[in-house]
């Protein structure tokens, strides 16, 4: 699926890098993105370094979901793709 990350997660004062909100394709509702929680995510940046996720939960109502990653993402995985699987 054809994925992108819009954003860090992110409060007032705080900004977590290892957690992204991400747009799916194709999904506008929060009852498509419920459907997605568990699935793994995978963004790979453009030197080959491989960072992995799963989707939490959703965010909002028009069907972003939160993504847990396993290290921090870097300012350049914002507005990039990322594989949904």
């Amino acid at each position: 699926m054809n994925a992108r990350i819009t954003d860090y997660r992110q409060g007032r004062h705080t900004q977590r890098d290892n957690q992204g909100i991400i747009e799916i394709e194709g999904v506008d509702s929060k009852e498509k993105a419920e459907g997605l929680i568990g699935k793994e995510v995978r963004w790979k940046s453009s030197a080959g370094r491989l960072i992995k996720g799963k989707v939490t939960q959703t965010h909002g109502s028009k069907g972003k979901v939160r993504a847990l990653f396993d290290k921090g993402l870097p300012g350049q995985s914002v507005g990039s793709k990322v594989e949904l699987k």
